[in-house]
């Protein structure tokens, strides 16, 4: 059974109640009942019976309207991951800390400019639940660059903290670099140097990221755009020896980066210091050995 709406040229359409039936091969309809005179919620509530909604007054159509349904699934798990890595202590109490954690989040939920994220959180252009559920749906691009600015100092201390997580003695630290290109004039770590974007008519950035055994983020640093890449070995040295206090650990990186001159000039000389790295091709060729045929 179903309720057909059926137009009347100069009068109010009528609502009829019809069934579907089968006859000699062919499916035909029959009324059961005229409707008109029911008010119109009352119809409704019937039609919506009859698609199987046993509790049409709990949800009649046209009680409410969706404006609008912001995704939250994702928001859910990445909030809960972060708070099973403990992610908020490590960032200062206080005001900043729930935008610093919007900083953090929204990236792994939808990368995007300072500019395209506060629009993300923001109430009117939201682009999930995050801003509401970190209290931060008032927040403009300034904002997010001040608390930015309030993140750069604590820095230091974050970076020693995921070092103590996941970095001990004898442990592996993998290192490595990249750059990006940056398109603007106000940065003055902004050099001409080698893209790995193809884009080298841009200036580029340099950073550095020291890891641990898996792959986790440690800590990271940003070089000028023209700093080669075996340059930047010496700080990260610095780095784990002094403010993370490790005695004993194994730095691993390509043969681009641990070079012969920085082994002997950086690496040999610090005891408790052991390196991983690969061979050039003309080291490998002294390794092996001649036949008489003269095939390695």
């Amino acid at each position: 059974m179903y309720v057909a709406r059926v137009p009347n040229r100069n009068s109010p359409p009528a609502f009829l109640l019809r069934e579907a039936f089968r006859e000699a091969g062919k499916v035909k309809n029959r009324t059961l009942a005229n409707l008109s005179h029911w008010p119109p919620e009352q119809i409704e509530a019937l039609r919506q019976v009859l698609k199987g909604n046993t509790n049409p007054s709990s949800n009649p159509k046209g009680t409410f309207e969706i404006v609008r349904s912001r995704p939250h699934g994702h928001v859910t798990a990445v909030l809960a991951m972060m708070g099973q890595l403990k992610v908020d202590q490590l960032l200062q109490a206080g005001p900043w800390r729930t935008r610093g954690l919007a900083l953090i989040a929204q990236p792994v939920l939808q990368p995007a400019s300072k500019l395209a994220t506060a629009r993300a959180l923001r109430n009117e252009t939201a682009h999930s639940t995050l801003g509401e559920e970190l209290g931060v749906e008032a927040v403009d691009e300034d904002d997010l660059y001040e608390a930015l600015d309030w993140l750069l100092p604590q820095q230091p201390a974050i970076e020693t903290a995921l070092a103590r997580r996941h970095l001990g003695e004898g442990s592996l630290v993998l290192y490595d670099v990249s750059s990006t290109y940056f398109e603007g004039h106000c940065c003055p770590r902004a050099r001409y140097g080698h893209s790995r974007d193809e884009r080298r008519g841009n200036p580029q950035l340099v950073f550095g990221v020291l890891a641990d055994a898996e792959g986790c983020p440690v800590a990271v640093e940003v070089f000028d755009g023209n700093t080669a890449d075996p340059k930047t070995v010496a700080t990260q040295i610095v780095k784990l020896r002094e403010r993370f206090a490790l005695k004993e650990v194994v730095l691993v990186g390509d043969r681009g980066m641990l070079t012969q001159a920085r082994i002997e000039q950086e690496l040999r000389p610090v005891a408790g210091l052991e390196w991983i790295t690969a061979l050039r091709s003309g080291q490998i060729q002294k390794l092996g050995t001649v036949n008489k045929g003269g095939r390695p």
